[in-house]
């Protein structure tokens, strides 16, 4: 919003500081992380309050866990609403690509409210059932796609319209695959993988929230590489117009991220809940498919793909040998059972979760 002042420029000098990425991305991790740390205590006594037993402990899991019982839940809104806030002000809303992100993450969200909202009135784990999330999520996730197809193809000329539906693969320079009608289906499967990988490793007071900030300051800087011509041809990634602005987004998402871990430092306040591990998931895969660096989020995100994995491993085997290969999955519940604590866990996950990320980063220049 704040950026049409740059339209006054010309009466003001100094209101020309709003047409620069980097001043408005610096711009919407202070004020995300501003709400949230204002506004975090009066949304955690008001879900307390509503909530009154908070949200349910599984008794098969760790034993430490039964501790947490009665640590109030869908602490995503507090996220959300700085994420919301922040881009709302320093974002460019002519963008369709902010926009197109703000939806999916805002839908996720609501979804996995609703998910919470089932579990804390129902005192149970089973909150929407998988196949209608699924669905739901999927849904979104394709709207989505098919709006980054669109916009895509727009600004580019007809001669390269087909690299707005193709795949691009790091490390080999040149190298991609046009996907032609299964880009949308494809785009929508990461955005869906990639929030409920997130959910997934929201299971330890902070395991998820850093990891997601990291990846989202990755984020940001290849949103601006990749919207930004002469950046984006020096290292010989696919510029794709308009992007840039995802950066704002990426910068909210860690200023908010601040702002909530201040509150979810064990022993957690407030727990992320579904309502924020599906929208952020669902945030960062969408920006992935914006800014086609789909399998590079693989690399960057590799802490959450592990975590997923370890899921479907134990599912798989246990069906169909009736052998589980981890002691408790997700894999960080695995860690516990062996013994270790959960501040060791979260933070030598934290710094896979960085190692990672700096391996995504590398792709930009190894080509």
């Amino acid at each position: 919003m704040l950026v049409y002042l740059a339209e006054w420029a010309g009466q003001l000098s100094v209101l020309n500081v709003f047409r620069y990425l980097t001043f408005r991305t610096s711009a919407a991790v202070v004020t995300a992380l501003l709400v949230v740390f204002l506004f975090g205590p009066a949304i955690i006594d008001s879900l307390r309050i509503r909530q009154g037993k908070g949200q349910p402990i599984r008794t098969d899991g760790p034993q430490s866990h039964l501790a947490k019982k009665g640590t109030p839940t869908m602490g995503g809104l507090m996220i959300l609403s700085g994420i919301l806030v922040a881009t709302l002000l320093w974002a460019d809303l002519r963008n369709p690509f902010v926009v197109t992100v703000l939806v999916v993450t805002v839908a996720f969200g609501a979804i996995g409210f609703y998910d919470d909202y089932l579990k804390v009135t129902k005192q149970s784990h089973k909150g929407l059932s998988g196949r209608a999330r699924l669905m739901l999520e999927a849904l979104i996730a394709g709207l989505g796609c098919l709006v980054i197809l669109t916009a895509s193809r727009a600004a580019l000329p007809p001669a390269d319209a087909a690299l707005a539906s193709s795949l691009f693969f790091p490390f080999i320079k040149e190298l991609t695959l046009d996907l032609w009608i299964f880009y949308v289906p494809f785009g929508a499967f990461v955005i869906v993988a990639s929030g409920n990988a997130v959910n997934l490793t929201d299971g330890l007071d902070g395991l998820a929230i850093v990891p997601v900030m990291v990846a989202a300051a990755s984020f940001s800087l290849i949103a601006y590489l990749t919207g930004n011509a002469v950046f984006a041809d020096y290292l010989r990634i696919h510029y794709v117009v308009g992007t840039g602005e995802l950066a704002v987004i990426c910068g909210a998402v860690i200023g908010a991220g601040l702002g909530f871990l201040w509150f979810n430092a064990p022993p957690a306040a407030i727990f992320m809940g579904d309502t924020g591990s599906l929208a952020l998931g669902g945030l960062l895969g969408t920006v992935a498919v914006a800014i086609k660096h789909e399998i590079v989020l693989a690399i960057i995100g590799g802490l959450f793909v592990l975590e997923a994995l370890s899921v479907i491993i134990q599912v798989t085997s246990y069906k169909l040998t009736g052998k589980r290969v981890f002691k408790m999955a997700p894999i960080h519940h695995h860690f516990e059972q062996l013994g270790w604590t959960e501040a060791q866990v979260v933070i030598r996950f934290w710094i896979i979760a960085v190692v990672l990320a700096l391996i995504g980063l590398s792709t930009l220049k190894l080509r």
